[in-house]
This record gives structure tokens, C-alpha cells and sequence, in this order.
């Protein structure tokens, strides 16, 4: 009997649901309510599509009922486009007569696609209304997107459907040259502050010419996209001090997406990448943003690439990873990758003073800084680590150990830190006879090492380093070392305290 009971329950349920479709409704007095009586879309760039964002419609009567319309309030003119319950209406714009069960609700999706010339002249504000029924029963739900006019930068597409590509080694790769004699563009080569640029795929910097960033220039990549600076190319990054949290001054690299969620997603673009013989870089005030690799610098061809008052953040593999390299770096700040903050590989000539190395990134496989003389591979390659020096430095974390410093033999491989604020916390004893780590005892190597206190940055999490009186990193640098002005333009005191930040009074 048990099996027939069940069938019979099956099939009155199933009678049931199917005749729902049917169900008697009346209409919609005007009580519906919302999730949300405005809608921000977050800003987007002209003709770039925003992300989709929702809107939960209620019925919270006992009465099943109809609403008669639901439309955007330019109609089919509007920009806006939108679906309900999965139905996709009249091109995405209007619906009719959607049913709606008592004490139930909908979904609506929106997004959009706008042109600067869209929108409200003052403000670059589009505007529309989701509208629901009509007359006496009325009821809106505001719609509000911010346009940025914006400079797109990207390969050319041919009469083939193929696009422009760039040769790196054996392979090519989605990209351009910029040019600075563009029929559309003007000089690609001078990036200015006028409005922000969007880059897709790679844009080179051809042999013998130089990319210059004037202050306060926003260049944003999307996905798969960066910078190439070729053999005898040059990037010069001319940010300045700025005055406000604005960074109206900086010059920023990060994502093409705008939206809230998105501003501290690592990953969201590839990297700048100054390239085997690229010559005389030098970057001031640059802010580099959720990028896989912050800055791949390899093999330059001897000049020094000149860092100074620099920012990277939430790098999904490197914030630098270099290779070979020359750099001299001052009031550099580095937070947050996947594999190291700054890793100093292959080689090279290496000299940091005042900076903060710091890696929060949720993997026991982290550091804050790396250095080696190889490369992997079948065998290992070396190349000589001339120097590595660290002046007045903060390297520091959420692992155990956060710096890490890797030898082969066949190469030289030197190092010394002076007046360094150190996480080396040698868990189990693993380093006890390493060479490496002999920081009390190694005088050649290290001098006045703090080790394992507390620098007290401010927020991490938001990327605020400075300190306060009660660091560990407090007033207890060698002057020696002196960087006059930290990197917000603020007189280091004498003694100095260590880092890219000197003490000074900041909101909590």
C-alpha cells in the first residue's frame, strides 16, 4: 500500500503545481516594496558595460497580483537594459502584466551601457527610473550611473578578424605600439592627466623611444593587459607629492573595473614589464594596483631603475620580481602578493632605504622579500648577486618568516641589512646553523637588527603603514641612511624612524 499512497501524493502535488500557471490575481495597488529605492551603478567608462546589479521587488499582501508594467522610464531609448524573474521583455526594456504571488518576490536585473554623451553635461550623471505600473499607482525606483570619457588604448583589429600581436621570444602576444603621431590619439607615448586611459592588450613602448606619465595620470588595464618597455625603451613616471587622500598628484596603475568590489581583487591585470636592455627607467609617486606582477623588471642594461616613493598592492604573484636587475629603491611600499612582496632573483645589483616590505597574503608559501643568485630549471642557472643591501627597511607579515634568502653555488651572492626592522621567527629552530640567518653574529652581513617586534602599523588592511611612537620601528634608524622627506613629503626627525612613513600625528 505504501508505494500506491506515495504515487497518489505525487500526483495530486504535480496537479497542483501545474495549474499554478493560471492562478486568479488582482491588480497591483502601488503597495509594492523595494530592496532599494536607488540604484548606484558604479561608475563606468564611455561605451564600456557596467556589472550587473539587482533589485528584489516584494509582495507583502495576502493577494496574488499583476503588476501591468514594469519599464524604464525613457523606454526603449534608455540606456539602461534590464531582465525580471529571467524574462527579458521588450529588448530589456519593458514588461507587461508580471505576476506576482502574495507574500513573494522577484528578482530584476540592470546594467548598462553609456556614452559620455549621455549624460547630464554638469555632472556626467545618466539617469533613469525603473517604473512600475502607472497613473495613481505609480511607483519608481531611481537609476544613477557616473560616465568617465576616458582614452582607449588597444591593437588594431584587421580586414581578417585578426588582431595586432607583439613578438616576445618565440611567441606573440595580444598587443601594440604606441605611437606618438596617432591619427585618433595624438602622441601615445605622453600620458597626461586629462582624462584616464584604458588599455587593452599590451602597449609597447618601441627601442629608442621613451613613455612618459605626467602627475596625476590614471591609466587602467583590463584583463590579460600591461606595459612593455622594449630594449633601449624608457618609462619615466613623473608623479608628485599630493596633498589630499585624492592622490590627485599620483600616477595610478590598476583594473579596469570601478566597481567597489573590485578595488582590492588581486590579479585583475597582467603587469609593467621593463624588459631585457630597457634603459634609464625611472618611476616617482606611482601607485600600482591588483596587478598579477606589480613590476617584472629583467636584465636592464645596466643603468639603475630608480624607484622612489612607490606603492604596490595586492599583487597576485610579485610586487616586483626581478631578475638580473639594477634598482635603487627609496620610500617604496609594497603589500600583499601571492608569492613575495619583492623578490630579487637570478642576480643583480640591488639597494633599498627606507622602505616597508610587508605580506598579509593568507598563504603559509609567502614572504615579504626574496632574494637569490638562480633561476630553476633542469639545472639551475646562476648570475651574481653583486648586492642586495637594505637600509632602514620594515620587512614584515603574517607568516613566521618573512623574508627568505636563497644561495647557489657558482655565483656571488651578497647581502648586508643595516638598521632593519626583521619577522624572522626561525620556528622548530629550522635556521638555527643556516648561514644565512645569522643575525646576531654575522656583522658582515647584519647591523642593529630588530627582530621580531611589532612595527603597530596603522591599518594593514587598507594599506596605511605609518607608525607611532609606540613601534618598535620608532626613532630607530642610522642617519647615516637619511631619505630627508618620507613618502608623503613629511622631514624625517633625527634619528629617523624606519620604513617608507616618519612618525608623526594621523587620524585614527
Amino acid at each position: 500500500m505504501r508505494p500506491i499512497t506515495l504515487l497518489f501524493f505525487i500526483g495530486i502535488l504535480l496537479s497542483i503545481f501545474s495549474c499554478r500557471s493560471d492562478f486568479e490575481t488582482v491588480a497591483s495597488t502601488g503597495d509594492l516594496k523595494f530592496s532599494k529605492d536607488t540604484i548606484y551603478l558604479d561608475t563606468v567608462f564611455t561605451n564600456i558595460g557596467s556589472s550587473t546589479y539587482r533589485l528584489k521587488v516584494y509582495n507583502k499582501s495576502k493577494k496574488d497580483i499583476t503588476i501591468p508594467s514594469i519599464k524604464l522610464g525613457k523606454g526603449l531609448n534608455s540606456k539602461y537594459r534590464m531582465t525580471v524573474d529571467g524574462m527579458q521583455g521588450t529588448n530589456g526594456k519593458i514588461f507587461n502584466n508580471i505576476n506576482l504571488l502574495a507574500k513573494d518576490s522577484l528578482y530584476i536585473f540592470i546594467e548598462t551601457t553609456a556614452n559620455i554623451t549621455d549624460a547630464n553635461a554638469s555632472d556626467f550623471l545618466y539617469t533613469d527610473q525603473i517604473q512600475f505600473d502607472s497613473g495613481e499607482n505609480l511607483q519608481n525606483v531611481e537609476l544613477v550611473t557616473l560616465i568617465q570619457d576616458a582614452i582607449f588604448l588597444y591593437p588594431k583589429r584587421f580586414a581578417d578578424g585578426t588582431t595586432e600581436t607583439l613578438p616576445i621570444g618565440d611567441e606573440k602576444i595580444d598587443g601594440f605600439y604606441l605611437d606618438e603621431n596617432d591619427p585618433v590619439n595624438g602622441n601615445e607615448l605622453l600620458f597626461t592627466n586629462d582624462k584616464p586611459y584604458v588599455i587593452y592588450g599590451y602597449a609597447a613602448v618601441a627601442s629608442n623611444k621613451t613613455a612618459t606619465f605626467e602627475a596625476g595620470t590614471r591609466v587602467h588595464f583590463h584583463a590579460n593587459s600591461g606595459l612593455i618597455v622594449a630594449n633601449n625603451a624608457s618609462v619615466n613616471i613623473n608623479g608628485t607629492l599630493s596633498t589630499t587622500d585624492k592622490l590627485e598628484n599620483e600616477v595610478i596603475f590598476e583594473g579596469d573595473r570601478l566597481e567597489p568590489d573590485f578595488s582590492d581583487v588581486p590579479g585583475q591585470w597582467g603587469t609593467i614589464w621593463l624588459t631585457d636592455g630597457s634603459t634609464n627607467n625611472k618611476l616617482n609617486h606611482l601607485t600600482i594596483k591588483n596587478a598579477t606582477i606589480g613590476l617584472l623588471i629583467q636584465n636592464n642594461d645596466g643603468t639603475t631603475v630608480s624607484i622612489k616613493n612607490t606603492q604596490i598592492y595586492n599583487s597576485s604573484n610579485y610586487g616586483i620580481l626581478a631578475q638580473t636587475a639594477k634598482i635603487n629603491g627609496e620610500n617604496l611600499v609594497i603589500n600583499n602578493a601571492g608569492q613575495a612582496s619583492l623578490a630579487c632573483s637570478y642576480g643583480g645589483n640591488y639597494s633599498f632605504t627606507h622602505c616597508t616590505f610587508n605580506n598579509n597574503w593568507n598563504s603559509s608559501q609567502q614572504v615579504a622579500v626574496f632574494v637569490s643568485n638562480y633561476i630553476l630549471g633542469v639545472v639551475p642557472e646562476v648570475k651574481d648577486l653583486t648586492a642586495a643591501t637594505f637600509n632602514n627597511c620594515i620587512i614584515y607579515g603574517s607568516y613566521s618568516n618573512e623574508m627568505s634568502l636563497s644561495k647557489k653555488t657558482g655565483a656571488a651572492f651578497e647581502y648586508q641589512f643595516n638598521n632593519c626592522l626583521l619577522k624572522f621567527d626561525n620556528v622548530s629552530n629550522l635556521f638555527t646553523t643556516n648561514p644565512n640567518y645569522q643575525f646576531n653574529t654575522d656583522p658582515t652581513h647584519y647591523n642593529v637588527i630588530i627582530l621580531n617586534k611589532d612595527p603597530k602599523f596603522l591599518n594593514v588592511s587598507q594599506n596605511k603603514f605609518n607608525i607611532d611612537e609606540t613601534s618598535a620601528a620608532f626613532a630607530k634608524g642610522n642617519t647615516a641612511y637619511l631619505i630627508p622627506l618620507d613618502i608623503l613629503g613629511n622631514t624625517r626627525t633625527l634619528p629617523p624612524d624606519l620604513g617608507a612613513y616618519q612618525n608623526k600625528v594621523f587620524p585614527k
